[in-house]
């Protein structure tokens, strides 16, 4: 079911070369078709947009206004959606949003000798655009790690596009999800169209400074391409989770962890690395026998034959190098002192301590953002988060006292460079004061 190594005594290198890694598959295919779908949005607006949801998802809109989720479709929403759940969201809001309110960040300004002031001024997007896939699961909780950092930044417009179903609806519960996060305007399209929507704007749907938000190949390669034309949060891969445990870890609570993150895809990654082969062999009785009795298990079974993993090293230290080689999306630390190796982790996108903190609470209630750098981009990458939806002007303002005292430096500086239009502007300001 899930390929045990047995790495003691072996270096972090062999263990690697043993694990199974997906391939960089190309997508010229699909990358073709997406460019095809962009021109067409670009050039047709509304039109052409309305024309590939007829085709992709067998929705037909007899005019472009349609396409906008109304105040009734809402108002049926929450009607659908039962008070406890509603409730449960509101908790989850909460949360999300006093969490991000703690990564704000403050314009600023020094004032230097002569009269110079220096700062930054940091100021919120002015519209964001956030994709939400639909499909066959709903995934309200990334409604609102999505738009809630959006607007505690202070993003005025927040536009948020969503395959619509066969009955021209938006899951109710996605639905009420963006109502509550504060999402003002729901788009019912989806693919690369919405994001070629989005990216360029149409006579309906307005272009948005940012688009944020997961999607399939066809999603994720047109966010690619649209980048320039708009900023994007990243290219999301197949979901991660990296379980580093030692003998203190209970086998079942291991083995129902790495399966929640298998569940998502059948090229999901989860790995354990523990320094107890004991843990490891019960870790896979418990995988064999919980498995039994969830809905995803096909979907489990393939990802955790394909692409998991059970490792056994010779010490926690190892287990660290190990994961800061991979940098996983999740990683949970399941060990007695999680603490004291907390310092020495380097690459990961959410780190979970202890052996009550599960990846799913993260995912759900706590409150940082589950929208994670995948593919081992965490070590470059960081969560998706507040400062993504602000943009930063730097300020500069000099006397004529403080611009005199540099001129010549200015000067020097333009002419070594060959740029004599730079120092002219320099030395205009001074020619009539001698």
């Amino acid at each position: 079911m899930v390929k045990l190594i047995d790495g003691r005594g072996k270096d972090t290198a062999w263990i690697l070369n043993r694990l199974d890694r997906r391939s960089q598959v190309s997508f010229e295919r699909e990358r073709n078709a997406v460019l095809e779908i962009l021109l067409a949005v670009r050039q047709r607006g509304d039109e052409a947009v309305i024309e590939y949801t007829a085709r992709f998802d067998g929705v037909h809109y007899a005019n472009a206004q349609e396409m906008l989720v109304s105040q009734e479709e809402i108002q049926e929403a929450y009607s659908k959606v039962d008070g406890r759940y509603i409730d449960i969201l509101r908790q989850a809001r909460d949360n999300i949003w006093k969490f991000h309110n703690k990564q704000l960040e403050n314009s600023w300004a020094i004032c230097e000798e002569n009269g110079i002031i220096l700062g930054q001024r940091v100021v919120p997007m002015e519209r964001v655009g956030v994709y939400v896939p639909g499909g066959r699961a709903a995934y309200p909780s990334s409604v609102l790690m999505n738009v809630i950092p959006a607007r505690v930044a202070g993003v005025s417009d927040i536009i948020m596009a969503t395959p619509p179903g066969k009955d021209k609806k938006v899951n109710p519960h996605t639905l009420v999800a963006a109502c509550e996060a504060g999402c003002k305007r729901i788009f019912k399209i989806g693919g690369a169209q919405a994001i070629a929507a989005l990216a360029f704007g149409t006579h309906t749907i307005p272009k948005v400074d940012k688009i944020v938000g997961p999607g399939n190949i066809y999603v994720a390669l047109a966010k690619k391409e649209v980048y320039g034309y708009v900023d994007i949060d990243m290219i999301a891969g197949p979901s991660e989770v990296m379980v580093l445990a030692d003998s203190s870890a209970e086998p079942a609570f291991v083995a129902a962890d790495l399966m929640s993150q298998a569940e998502h895809d059948p090229m999901a990654s989860a790995i354990l690395v523990t320094t107890s082969f004991e843990l490891a062999s019960r870790v896979v009785e418990e995988l064999q026998r919980q498995v039994e009795g969830l809905s995803s298990k096909d979907i489990i079974q393939a990802s955790l034959r394909d692409f998991g993993a059970l490792i056994v090293v010779d010490s926690l230290e190892q287990a660290v190098e190990i994961a800061n080689s991979i940098a996983p999306e999740h990683l949970e630390l399941a060990v007695q002192n999680p603490f004291e190796i907390l310092g020495a982790v380097k690459h990961a996108g959410s780190i979970f301590l202890g052996h009550y903190t599960p990846e799913p609470v993260g995912d759900y209630m706590a409150g940082p953002n589950h929208v994670l750098p995948t593919g081992g981009t965490a070590r470059f990458f960081s969560p998706l988060g507040v400062y993504d939806f602000v943009k930063k002007s730097n300020i500069i303002f000099y006397t004529e006292k403080a611009l005199k005292a540099v001129s010549l430096d200015v000067i020097e500086f333009a002419n070594r460079e060959g740029l004599t239009a730079h120092a002219n502007s320099i030395e205009v300001r001074f020619k009539e004061n001698g």
